[in-house]
């Protein structure tokens, strides 16, 4: 679900950042139907979201959620992690968060015909919706949990999630910054590892 996240954490290599926005809708093992270089991306999705489950801050984070959401905890915090990369983008990166969203687009525009077909609509959707740019708002996130609630088989408490990240900003997004100062040297090292295979 923090699909501005994976594509940031994914550095420059526009393989790595398609694989990584793309992950949450490839399941199996790799490469699977997928092209060499967007499987590649995927792992790295798959590594970063290993990386968080136990990681002290994410896991702080999933805390500070109350007992009535837990169970979506690590989805809530997911998103609340976007939004405060949105938020904060100037601290992160050089880019306008304007231009990279725009940039992440068609990336995954170029690569469409490589992509399962399951995965085409939602990636449409969400360049024509401007998901990631989105998340900078709470009532972006306010929207995308409604919708998360909507389309889930089961009835859910993700709708009005916002209102656990607004119980405490602070806290999540010192969570936020620990975790991703962390992420990025968990992916450095993952880079230097799957290169030398």
């Amino acid at each position: 679900m923090n699909f501005l996240s994976h594509a940031f954490l994914a550095g420059n290599d526009p393989a790595l950042i398609v694989g990584g926005v793309i992950g949450d809708w490839i399941k199996g093992p790799l490469p699977g139907a997928l092209p060499a270089d967007l499987a590649r991306g995927v792992a790295l999705h798959r590594a970063i979201d290993g990386f968080a489950e136990t990681h002290p801050a994410f896991c702080r984070s999933r805390g500070r959620v109350s007992a009535g959401r837990r169970r979506y905890a690590g989805v809530l915090v997911d998103i609340f992690y976007d939004h405060l990369l949105a938020r904060d983008w100037a601290l992160y990166h050089p880019e306008t968060l304007d231009s990279y969203c725009a940039n992440v687009y068609r990336e995954i525009a170029c690569r469409l015909d490589d992509i399962p077909e399951s995965a085409r609509y939602a990636l449409e959707l969400m360049a024509r919706e401007d998901w990631l740019q989105s998340y900078g708002e709470i009532e972006g996130i306010a929207d995308v949990l409604a919708r998360m609630s909507r389309r889930a088989r089961r009835p859910n408490p993700l709708e009005g999630g916002e209102w656990e990240f607004q119980a405490d900003p602070e806290g999540f997004a010192g969570d936020f910054q620990a975790w991703l100062h962390d992420a990025q040297r968990h992916v450095e090292h993952w880079a230097a590892l799957s290169s030398s295979r």
